[in-house]
């Protein structure tokens, strides 16, 4: 049924749950699963040195993220292919899917409050709401 499968992961535990299903997912279809991880600048930067020091802040912060995931995979006989990019995490996952291919993405659930959502929305509902693909969110 799925043959290319997405999970995005934040390094949050809400990804890492995803990560474990994305893996069960993959081997039992025999499909191919890539992992994108997305570098959010989240704050206005004052001087090109705060951006550089934010973009080693985040390089580390994957860099563990991706280690991780790639153990797992390797302890779960699957092929894991990792991409991190920079910039908004929607409109990134979005363009990395519709250019893969994927016909999956699975992605965490982050609960945040009520108020949060209604002011700010999450992420997660944008993905589920924009992705061309069947979505997959792990709670």
């Amino acid at each position: 049924m799925y043959g290319n499968i997405l999970i995005a992961n934040d390094g949050s535990d809400g990804a890492a749950k995803a990560l474990a299903v994305a893996l069960k997912l993959a081997h039992r279809l025999k499909a191919k699963l890539a992992m994108i991880s997305v570098e959010e600048m989240p704050r206005m930067p004052a001087t090109i040195d705060e951006v550089v020091e934010d973009r080693l802040d985040e390089d580390q912060r994957y860099q563990k993220v991706i280690a991780q995931a790639q153990f797992q995979a390797k302890a779960a006989q699957v092929k894991l292919e990792t991409h991190v990019v920079a910039g908004h995490a929607v409109p990134c996952i979005i363009d990395f899917i519709e250019r893969g291919g994927f016909d999956l993405l699975v992605i965490g659930y982050m609960g945040h409050s009520a108020l949060y959502n209604r002011l700010i929305g999450s992420t997660t509902d944008r993905l589920v709401e924009l992705a061309p693909c069947h979505v997959l969110v792990v709670k």
